[in-house]
């Protein structure tokens, strides 16, 4: 987690980490094991007083991570990771343990780990999202349009201009005409669904923000790019992704297409994501 201190305010949190988790700890009665092997948060393996296992989670203060756990409480359970006990000022989070918490990567067959990253998708999505201050696409797409171009030219033009311009028409006509919002995870791939006892998957560390469902696709489609930078022909693979995922929640191909485009390219940007965005803006409607 060395990279946050190249991070505006990122090398402050990581030297108060430390503090925060001996204050969580002490606070919420734990014992804490080894970190779990993350890139974004601090995640450790944790046990309660009652000896309920249980993993504590503390997220750097960023716009992405506020309202996990609202979401979490939202949820209950339906498909993700209980959430046990919430320190909104500390950022910190805990949350049930999955056992054995093998990741839906593990699923060697892709059409049937997507037939579950979609059915938990569309549990999360079967319920009226409350108002928590959820962030929106609606204004968190204006946001990408508007900083795309500048960020492009400051990152030296990494890919061509074509990517921005077709990103900031494809939020132009999504955006405003967005059917029924749900409360979206916004991150949900391989790696954030886990093996476990209580349910046969569960789901984790969600990105809430209030969408339509077809936004909610976009990391579950471009899923797996490891194995995508190894193929001949990537556009084949997220064609039949498309297709599938499509089909088993009834949603408009074309602007899961759309968002897949907008998200690979606004969200992050680097070059296997870059890889996805070109492979789903080459597919026909």
């Amino acid at each position: 987690m060395a990279w946050w201190r190249d991070e505006p305010g990122g090398a402050e949190w990581l030297d108060r980490l430390p503090r925060l988790v001996r204050e969580l700890s002490t606070a919420w009665k734990l014992e804490l094991g080894e970190p779990f092997d993350a890139l974004i948060s601090l995640v450790l393996p944790a046990v309660r007083r009652d000896g309920t296992p249980a993993v504590l989670k503390l997220n750097f203060p960023d716009p992405e991570s506020e309202h996990e756990a609202d979401a979490l409480g939202f949820w209950n359970g339906d498909g993700a990771v209980r959430l046990l006990e919430h320190d909104p000022e500390r950022r910190g989070l805990l949350v049930e343990r999955c056992f054995p918490g093998d990741q839906l990567w593990s699923v060697a067959d892709e059409e049937e780990a997507n037939r579950i990253g979609a059915s938990l998708l569309s549990r999360l999505w079967d319920r009226d999202p409350d108002d928590r201050g959820y962030r929106t696409l609606v204004r968190e797409s204006a946001r990408w349009a508007e900083e795309l171009p500048q960020r492009w030219e400051a990152e030296g033009r990494p890919y061509e201009r074509r990517l921005v311009e077709e990103t900031i028409a494809w939020v132009r006509e999504l955006a405003p005409s967005q059917p029924e919002l749900v409360l979206a995870h916004q991150d949900l791939h391989g790696g954030n669904v886990l093996r476990a006892e209580r349910e046969p998957w569960l789901v984790i560390d969600p990105k809430p923000m209030l969408a339509e469902r077809a936004f909610d696709v976009a990391s579950l489609l471009r899923d797996r790019r490891d194995e995508l930078a190894l193929e001949p022909h990537p556009e084949q693979r997220l064609r039949r992704r498309l297709d599938q995922l499509s089909s088993e929640l009834g949603l408009d191909r074309e602007r899961m297409r759309g968002w897949a485009v907008v998200h690979a390219v606004a969200w992050n940007g680097d070059e296997q994501m870059i890889a996805c965005a070109r492979g789903f803006s080459s597919l026909s409607p």
